[in-house]
């Protein structure tokens, strides 16, 4: 009686075994590119750098690293006098020497095209009932006709993000509360409106920017978390990302 022989380990069955050693390799590396490289993000969600948002405007970018974004508004300094130029200088400087080496920071500054309905509210300019209604609605008129006119319909906002190292969220909070006052108090003191976004209005930037050059609106709700089983990066990513010379990208602390 005839035994089966056996397989030895090592050594590859089928038709490899009728493969040249060249023509193995090549199949080896077609094997390793479709499976794709585990260090790389294997998803569009995952090639968002956060790790989570909250709702107070607080991002978790990595295990140590926590973020917060405030919108500010330009200084009329081209049109202010030469003792108020010095003052909005001597208070810019302010600004920049408050941040120490343990605080990273970065300003962004976005141009986007936005829809009609959301143009015509940034560029109107409601009444007050005073005597000086008459003139809002004159210039309000003239900023509208030049819409009409050809305006792009840019809106154009400005960001400052802050980023710290913090051991625990509790400690990143408490730290980023006491930062944004006193950044709040040092535009105040430049004469510059600003305010901290929260969450929502985070995510809804980030979504501005990862669907630029669509309409695609950004609806999103924090009770719908818990109720689809999505995650937050799910309402905010496109279908898919093109990293070549004209890509974008969005920075959210790190």
């Amino acid at each position: 009686m005839s035994q089966a022989k056996s397989k030895q380990p090592g050594k590859p069955s089928g038709n490899m075994q009728n493969l040249t050693r060249n023509q193995r390799r090549r199949v080896d590396r077609a094997i390793t590119a479709a499976k794709g490289d585990p260090k790389k993000p294997q998803s569009v969600q995952a090639s968002i750098p956060y790790i989570a948002m909250y709702p107070d405007g607080l991002c978790k970018v990595t295990d140590r690293l926590y973020s917060k974004t405030l919108e500010f508004l330009d200084v009329n300094y081209m049109l202010a006098d030469k003792e108020e130029q010095t003052s909005i200088f001597e208070n810019l400087c302010d600004l920049y020497n408050y941040f120490d080496p343990s605080i990273s920071v970065q300003e962004t500054f976005i141009s986007r095209r936005a829809a009609k309905e959301e143009f015509q509210k940034a560029i109107d300019i409601p009444l007050v009932n005073d005597e000086l209604d008459p003139i809002r609605e004159e210039y309000g008129g003239v900023i509208k006709l030049q819409h009409e006119k050809g305006n792009n319909g840019l809106v154009r906002t400005k960001y400052i993000t802050v980023a710290i190292e913090a051991d625990s969220l509790k400690m990143a909070k408490s730290r980023l509360a006491r930062i944004e006052i006193d950044l709040l108090n040092l535009f105040k003191l430049m004469g510059a409106s600003a305010r901290a976004l929260s969450g929502k209005e985070r995510l809804s930037t980030l979504h501005s920017i990862l669907h630029l050059g669509t309409t695609e609106p950004f609806n999103f709700d924090w009770d719908w978390l818990s109720k689809t089983g999505m995650s937050i990066k799910d309402y905010i990513s496109p279908t898919s990302f093109h990293f070549g010379r004209d890509a974008h990208s969005a920075w959210v602390g790190k």
